[in-house]
């Protein structure tokens, strides 16, 4: 397989533009997941998104278990693969367990090396936006570890356009290495990025990772429209009961069309949705969130997919307007509007 390998956003680290995800919504199994990042790195994925809070199952007590898996997939090649990991989301129940204070960042950065077992982060990422009025202390804080060499840059999540902006600010009042990457949702299912952020991005240079591009599993061909999704998969698990809204109207029009280009190319509908993101300029990196070895050899299959341009199109127009939020409380997005 034949990758191409960007800028990270505006720094010159190079890496694959698909990266993958631990946020392990479907595998529970230790020793299989460590499987799927050894499937990435054979596939050509530099690139492991992580977080302190990434774990097997919604329970605390499994916080930084990906983390820790992520430390044992990378012994003996850590040079050739570029880590990123977050820190913000709330880790426990005290005062001080979440936040962008200097006290929660600089504690949590050694927690998540530690797990790691390694000796940097290559990108370290604010998981989201804490009280603006902080920005200073936590930038500053953030300085402090590119120094320390704890970690080599610095990234935000979930931050919409204006408040990159603020931060970009922030950074260059204080004389800091300014952030390379925003990581927000962006799929077939939610183009709200288009707005504001897409406009930002070709202006500051900065990267785009998308994440849930395949509008967390919807598009991946798994669901199928009048079927009880199965208990081992996401929709028939921790979500079960709630697909059937997405199974109509815009939406289910917007996943049919994915099935119809994937049959008339004689790929996967994955691998549609993946490469309908990837098309965008605006975008460096999408992340796969793939459960196990099956999804990730499929979903990489992207990487040398190139939509014609009858199909980009056929897809931005079925799609226009998408705005469902499926990490969160979803909108309506069954309407016939």
């Amino acid at each position: 397989m034949s990758i191409e390998y960007v800028n990270f956003g505006t720094a010159g680290v190079k890496v694959s533009r698909m990266a993958l995800g631990l946020g392990f919504r479907g595998q529970f199994d230790r020793g299989e997941a460590e499987k799927v990042i050894r499937s990435a790195f054979d596939a050509g994925i530099n690139l492991i998104d992580c977080a302190n809070v990434y774990g097997f199952m919604d329970d605390r007590r499994n916080i930084g278990s990906s983390e820790q898996v992520l430390g044992k997939a990378i012994k003996g090649r850590r040079d050739d693969v570029v880590i990123t990991s977050k820190v913000y989301s709330p880790i426990g129940d005290g005062p001080n367990d979440r936040g962008a204070s200097r006290y929660h960042i600089m504690r949590e950065v050694e927690r998540s090396l530690e797990r790691l077992n390694t000796d940097r982060i290559d990108v370290y990422i604010f998981h989201g936006v804490d009280d603006m009025s902080l920005f200073e202390e936590q930038f500053r804080t953030m300085e402090t570890l590119v120094q320390h060499g704890k970690i080599r840059y610095v990234g935000v999540s979930n931050f919409q356009a204006w408040q990159v902006m603020q931060a970009l600010r922030v950074q260059e009042r204080i004389n800091a290495q300014p952030l390379i990457a925003v990581q927000n949702p962006y799929s077939l299912m939610n183009r709200t990025q288009e707005d504001e952020l897409f406009p930002m991005v070709r202006e500051t240079g900065i990267g785009i990772m998308a994440y849930s591009p395949l509008g967390v599993g919807l598009l991946s061909g798994t669901y199928r429209q009048g079927e009880v999704p199965d208990d081992s998969t996401l929709w028939g698990s921790r979500r079960q009961g709630q697909i059937n809204r997405y199974m109509q109207g815009r939406a289910a029009r917007v996943i049919s069309a994915v099935d119809e280009v994937a049959g008339d190319l004689g790929v996967t509908m994955g691998q549609v949705a993946m490469a309908w993101v990837l098309s965008h300029r605006e975008v460096t990196v999408a992340i796969s969130g793939a459960d196990t070895v099956d999804q990730i050899s499929d979903v990489a299959g992207a990487l040398e997919l190139t939509l014609p341009a009858e199909a980009i199109e056929k897809l931005t127009n079925v799609s226009y307007g998408m705005r469902a939020v499926l990490d969160g409380g979803p909108e309506d997005v069954a309407d016939d509007e």
